[in-house]
């Protein structure tokens, strides 16, 4: 167990690495000057030099790539061009609503898929399995940007049960978590429907396993069987999309943030591309890269918590 963990371990160490640079090339090789888009056409050079210098983009690109990777290994992701605050701050303000809308999404997405895709396993090839099939795939197939606006749509413009965008704070929890509701739905159910879809096909193939057929055989129905000893194993395959799923939650709501008009971390990538606030970018990006290889770890380890052939790697 404590070599399989070093090794993923170096993995992730080493994917960061190859992210870092690959964020920060692609960034830098973005046309345009930060200081000439803040200071307009009738900016004198010597004011642009001056602020380049203010906004620490003088010296090599090799010199600014290490100072920002060692900056962020202190906790310190520079300072925003625009806003002129510690990038830090910007993140940790719009976190409090990537986070809780992502884990608001995944509850909801595994709330809805996990009994959906028991149920199509275990009354497999019958009108129910093709019913369930028949919608997951439409769900998949409908953009989430799109049925967020359907959404807004019903339940804000006409209906009239939520508002249409933002996000009151957290002084008023109930206020908070209804404002997050919509946006959590129009996440959650592709996801929902790619899990169930996962959750049936892991069933299925643990339902034509000799164990199953011995418990079958033992006097269990269909559906004691699936739930005594078939999802167990079948949830190995599930744990995993669930991490990826919540990984894409947090670095994917980019769209459905600008939808409802949300403050959190893809607006605010969405923001400093707007206004070429490179260090923003580059810091955010690399904070979501991180939160996505640090849950695919923490997946590693689950799957071998279930599954012990790894435990011996």
């Amino acid at each position: 167990m404590g070599l399989y963990l070093a090794r993923r371990a170096l993995s992730l160490t080493l994917s960061l690495i190859v992210a870092s640079l690959v964020i920060f090339a692609v960034i830098e090789v973005i046309p345009g000057d930060p200081a000439a888009y803040m200071l307009g056409l009738n900016a004198t050079e010597d004011t642009l030099a001056a602020l380049r210098a203010d906004l620490g983009l003088e010296g090599s690109k090799v010199d600014r790539y290490l100072a920002w990777v060692g900056g962020m290994l202190t906790g310190d992701f520079g300072i925003s061009y625009t806003y002129r605050v510690p990038v830090a701050d910007l993140v940790a303000d719009r976190l409090w609503v990537s986070l809780p809308l992502a884990a608001y999404a995944l509850i909801l997405s595994t709330a809805i898929a996990l009994p959906v895709g028991i149920i199509a396993a275990a009354s497999r090839g019958s009108v129910a399995d093709y019913g369930i099939m028949g919608a997951t795939q439409l769900c998949i197939a409908i953009p989430n940007f799109w049925f967020a606006m359907l959404l807004v749509l019903l339940f804000a413009v006409t209906l009239q049960w939520f508002s249409a965008g933002g996000f009151p704070g957290w002084d008023d929890p109930g206020a908070a978590i209804k404002s997050l509701t919509l946006p959590a739905v129009a996440l959650a159910l592709p996801q929902a429907a790619i899990l169930a879809r996962v959750m049936r096909s892991a069933l299925l193939e643990t339902l034509d396993q000799d164990y199953i057929r011995t418990a079958r055989a033992k006097g269990l129905s269909r559906g004691q069987a699936v739930l005594r000893h078939g999802l167990k194993n079948a949830l190995i395959p599930v744990l995993t999309i669930i991490g990826l799923q919540f990984s894409f939650l947090i670095a994917g709501g980019i769209i459905i943030e600008n939808v409802f008009f949300l403050p959190g971390l893809g607006r605010l990538i969405f923001q400093g591309i707007t206004q070429r606030d490179l260090i923003v970018v580059e810091s955010v990006t690399m904070l979501l890269v991180f939160a996505v290889i640090l849950v695919t770890f923490l997946v590693d380890i689950a799957y071998a918590l279930v599954d012990p052939r790894l435990r011996r790697r």
